[in-house]
This record gives C-alpha cells, sequence and structure tokens, in this order.
C-alpha cells in the first residue's frame, strides 16, 4: 500500500466506525500513529512473525515493570527533555538549573525534614564512605528560596533502590528536605554506585540486540519545587565514573556533572559527628520563576508510593 491507501485505511477503521462519543485527542494519536506503523510495515516488510514476536516483548515488558526502563535506554525520556527545552527557548525561558530525565524509581511519601537530612539508614557506613550533599536554592536572579521542597533519592552500594529491592528498609537513600531560612539543604547519606539493566531482564534483551550496553554512572536524582517557581527534574552525575559520558539512560548533560571531594581534615571530620574521612558534593539548585505563559514542567505518570 501506499500512504494514501494506509491513511484511507486507518481512517475507515478507527474514525468512520464510531458509534459513540469520542475523545478527539486519543483518535488523533492512535491514527497518526497507526497509519506510521502501518507504512513502516511496508517500508521494512515487516513479516507477521516479526510483528507478533514484538507484541509478545511489550507484554514480557510490561510484566516486568520494565517500560519505564525502556524509554529511559532508547532515548525518549532525553527527546522528551530536547523538546521541553526547545519550548521553553521559544517561550523566552531561559537559566535556571538543567533539566534531565526522572527515570522509573522514584517512590513518593520519603520522610521530610527542615535544613538537614540523613537519608542512609546506616547499614552500609562500613562498606563505603559517608557523603554530604549540600548547596543553595535560588532563582535565576541570585535570591535565596527558603521552603523549596528538595526530594532526593540514589541507589546503594549494589546500585539497587529502596520499595524496588525489598531488602533495604523502608525509604532507605529517599528524602526530602525543605530549603532553610538561608536556602540551604544539607543531606548526609552514602557513596551511591551506577547500576546496569536486570541481565537477563527485557531492556538489556534489546540494548543487547542493538549492541548497547545498559549501565548508568553513578548518580542522585532530584525534584525541587517551590510555589511561584517551576518544578525542576534532575539530577547530576558523577565526575571519575567510566559511563559518565556513555551513559545508557542519556542523562549525563552540561551542568549537571559533580564531583565529589575527599574530606580529611580532622576538625571538619568532627563537626560533622564523624571518625572517619568522608566525600562531598556542592550542588546548588536555580529555579526559574513560573510564568502564565511558560510551558508547564508538571507530568503526570504512574509513580510508585509508600
Amino acid at each position: 500500500m501506499n500512504r494514501q491507501q494506509i491513511d484511507a485505511l486507518v481512517k475507515e477503521m478507527n474514525v468512520d466506525t464510531a458509534t459513540g462519543p469520542v475523545d478527539a485527542r486519543v483518535q488523533q494519536i492512535i491514527v497518526r500513529l497507526l497509519g506510521d506503523f502501518f507504512q513502516a510495515i511496508e517500508d521494512l516488510d515487516i513479516s507477521q512473525t516479526e510483528l507478533w514476536k514484538g507484541l509478545e516483548y511489550f507484554t514480557d515488558a510490561g510484566q516486568a515493570n520494565e517500560l519505564g526502563l525502556l524509554a529511559a535506554g532508547l532515548g525518549l525520556e532525553h527527546y522528551l527533555d530536547l523538546r521541553a527545552d526547545e519550548a521553553d527557548a521559544k517561550a523566552g525561558i531561559t537559566g535556571g538549573t538543567p533539566r534531565t530525565i526522572e527515570g522509573p524509581l522514584y517512590v513518593a511519601g520519603a520522610p521530610e525534614s527542615v535544613g538537614f537530612t540523613r537519608m542512609d539508614d546506616g547499614s552500609e557506613t562500613d562498606k563505603i564512605p559517608t557523603l554530604f550533599i549540600e548547596g543553595t536554592v535560588t532563582d535565576t536572579e541570585g535570591n535565596l528560596i527558603e521552603g523549596a521542597k528538595v526530594e532526593i533519592w540514589h541507589a546503594n552500594s549494589l546500585g539497587n533502590y529502596s520499595f524496588f529491592d525489598k531488602s533495604q528498609s523502608d525509604f532507605n537513600l529517599r528524602r526530602t528536605v525543605l530549603s532553610d531560612t538561608a536556602g540551604q539543604y544539607v543531606a548526609q547519606t552514602t557513596m551511591p554506585v551506577g547500576y546496569g539493566c536486570p541481565p537477563q531482564g527485557t531492556t538489556q534483551f534489546v540494548l543487547d540486540k542493538l549492541g548497547r550496553h545498559g549501565n548508568r554512572p553513578s548518580h542522585v536524582h532530584y525534584f525541587v519545587s517551590a510555589p511561584g517557581y517551576r518544578k525542576l527534574t534532575t539530577q547530576f552525575n558523577i565526575e571519575g565514573d567510566k559511563y559518565l559520558w556513555d551513559d545508557f539512560a542519556f542523562a549525563t548533560r552540561e551542568g549537571l556533572v559533580a564531583t565529589a571531594e575527599d574530606v580529611t581534615d580532622e576538625a571538619e571530620i568532627a563537626r560533622r559527628g564523624l571518625d572517619k574521612a568522608f566525600k562531598h558534593i556542592q550542588f546548588n539548585i536555580e529555579l526559574v520563576k513560573d510564568a502564565a505563559t511558560a510551558p508547564s514542567t508538571e507530568v503526570e505518570r504512574r509513580r510508585a508510593s509508600a
């Protein structure tokens, strides 16, 4: 079939058959995607076996809860970030901490505190270094923002996330800290490590077919929000990781690379209430003021909650 015949067929099956109320937006999207997909079947001569194996794959990926991971691994999330950047530019919105992907592992409801939080449950303090992450939350003009909601989450020393990894305590390495009167936040935690897709999982299966690895560098995720400001979804990747600029999820961006400094000064160690050297990362956050004409930064998607 040529494209004109394909479009006529899709319309006949999915528009002309309507006998009740229609969601025009859903109809518009389905008609377009089906037309493009049918054209791909023609152009690539996709066989019936290949089609049904593809559908079986998506069934398996859904049952494994890996579709969110696949979206990151194939670059879909990164592409949406690039589109959002372009929409901001067209609306005249500039500055602020860069956005990057959310990923599939956020969990709502983490314990909340003001100014300071300890994220880890102490189970790994003998295995990996303690890390202090701190910074200030300001607007694009440098004004401090008090009460900004800074949600932080990252993996443990095995690259696993609490809630999804049932061996960890509830909300381990997940916290919400509100910036204090000086616009500051401090999080005491442990050094995160990167992770790889489950080796026998559905995402790695596709990556193997593409000749790609499924590894991420060590990183820390953020949601940052405050009244009157645009919500920021971001993360920093840590300097020195072998996958820093080879992130399978394409999340590393300029301005989002953090350096973990070694702190060995005995006075500073004692001030932090520790008995050995630790790591320190400074990650300041710059929020952009909201405007009626600004594209929304809120993304509605199913997220875990505990």
